[in-house]
């Protein structure tokens, strides 16, 4: 066979990609990739003269008639070429000789590979296939080279970003957390003092009630026995409207009433909203609690979004209700603002379409809200342990649904390897709630057009 001489050989390119910039969503087209293909009859001392020039060349990629045969390693050909008298059997030999000696398993990855999964299956491999290069196929079908040194500096230098930002996320959740304590208590003492005149009012309507009716009495008496009333009382009488006067102030004693108890409805939700949890968890009425946050969203209900309650029966659930109450705020305000948006675009789209008789616009069911409570098991084997018993929370709107790549944003949201915008932060720490504080899952189901449902899995103890 005729020996090739070097210059037949192509010289290794390394795709040398500046000063980019690497984060979570890297991917090994993001590394430097060495690109160097022989044939494999190429005789073995042409590749060490190869790699004699180029030493931080990892490996050769091996090619039969511009097919992908193989590859083989620096360390791997020089191992098998330092033996005895492995330079007279192996030095002007083909190289597909010795790799018949030297072949290994490869670990073979696509070039949209994220770097974070390349290393992880790169520590996989057997202790002495740790430090042999990977092959990366690009998307042109191309194959190409990676040193597992560049890898694991990769891998380290993203970890270490992922590190920071997940420090920054839990610096966020405990700044909100002290700013929605803060907040609590601020809150707590404004409803304290909304309360008190409020109950100065309340306990007083009844007497004012009272002594109201107790003069309409006398008067309808004196009607009774002085049936001529003085021309000067007659006059008084209309000019105050008296008859009028007799129907009209029950009515508005009621609604100063009405207006009391709902004043101190609302404090009282208040104050329950900004209950200060304790050290450890306490019993707590979960129904009281998502009436007391769905009275505080009534202003964003009226007329808008009717909400339908299946309460089932639940029993007290140990937790940190004021936590909850974030959270149930956190997604029955997600969904609230989902459904009033889709309403202003179905109003929006109704007035430009008003001529288009062809294409009407379809009219959408009222926007609705339904909440379902009840206790769930989730044993398949024992349905009635006691100590697999969870209470199950759903949320579900009938909106306009979100897409399975918008659903797995949000769950990656949840990670904290990414800034967020402020509707997934709130969410975010719903999920922290949840599963962090209290042991629980937060689960969300959706499909375009058929709305989006929350559910909050709480286990009974």
């Amino acid at each position: 066979m005729a020996k090739k001489s070097e210059s037949e050989l192509s010289p290794p390119i390394l795709n040398e990609l500046g000063d980019r910039d690497l984060g979570i969503a890297s991917i090994l087209g993001d590394l430097p990739l060495y690109s160097f293909q022989v044939e494999i009859n190429t005789l073995c001392y042409q590749i060490t003269e190869i790699f004699e020039k180029h030493p931080l060349l990892p490996g050769a990629i091996l090619v039969e008639n511009g097919d992908f045969f193989g590859m083989i390693s620096r360390q791997r050909l020089l191992e098998y070429l330092i033996r005895p008298r492995a330079i007279d059997l192996f030095l002007n030999a083909p190289v597909q000789l010795i790799y018949s000696y030297a072949r290994t398993d490869l670990l073979i990855l696509s070039d949209t590979t994220s770097i974070l999964s390349a290393a992880r299956l790169a520590l996989r491999r057997s202790p002495q296939l740790l430090s042999e290069p990977i092959v990366v196929k690009m998307q042109s079908g191309a194959y190409k080279l990676l040193n597992i040194s560049e890898l694991n500096i990769a891998y380290w230098q993203i970890r270490g970003i992922e590190t920071q930002l997940r420090f920054e996320n839990l610096q966020t959740l405990m700044i909100q957390t002290e700013k929605m304590a803060s907040l609590g208590r601020l809150v707590d003492g404004v409803a304290h003092e909304i309360l008190d005149p409020v109950g100065f009012i309340w306990g007083n309507l009844t007497y004012v009630t009272d002594y109201t009716q107790s003069l309409i009495e006398l008067m309808g008496a004196y009607e009774q026995f002085l049936p001529n009333v003085p021309e000067e009382i007659a006059a008084l009488q209309e000019e105050i409207e008296f008859n009028f006067l007799k129907q009209d102030l029950p009515r508005a004693l009621d609604s100063i009433k009405n207006g009391a108890e709902r004043l101190k409805n609302i404090a009282s939700s208040l104050q329950n909203f900004c209950h200060m949890d304790e050290v450890y968890p306490k019993p707590a009425d979960l129904h009281a609690a998502i009436d007391s946050v769905l009275l505080l969203l009534k202003s964003r209900l009226s007329g808008e979004v009717k909400i339908v309650k299946n309460y089932g029966y639940i029993p007290p659930v140990s937790c940190y209700i004021g936590q909850l109450n974030q959270v149930f705020i956190n997604i029955l305000g997600y969904a609230i603002d989902g459904l009033i948006n889709q309403e202003v675009n179905q109003k929006f789209d109704q007035e430009f379409s008003e001529t288009d008789y062809l294409n009407p616009v379809q009219t959408l069911s009222k926007s609705q809200i339904y909440i379902t409570t009840t206790i769930i098991s989730r044993s398949g084997e024992m349905p009635d342990r006691l100590d697999d018993r969870w209470v199950s929370i759903k949320i579900k709107d009938n909106g306009a649904g979100m897409s399975s790549e918008k659903l797995a944003q949000l769950y990656a949201s949840f990670s904290g390897n990414h800034r967020r915008v402020e509707k997934e932060t709130s969410l975010s720490v719903s999920y922290w709630i949840i599963t962090a504080k209290h042991g629980g899952e937060f689960l969300m189901r959706s499909q375009p057009g058929e709305g989006t449902e929350f559910e909050i899995l709480l286990r009974v103890y």
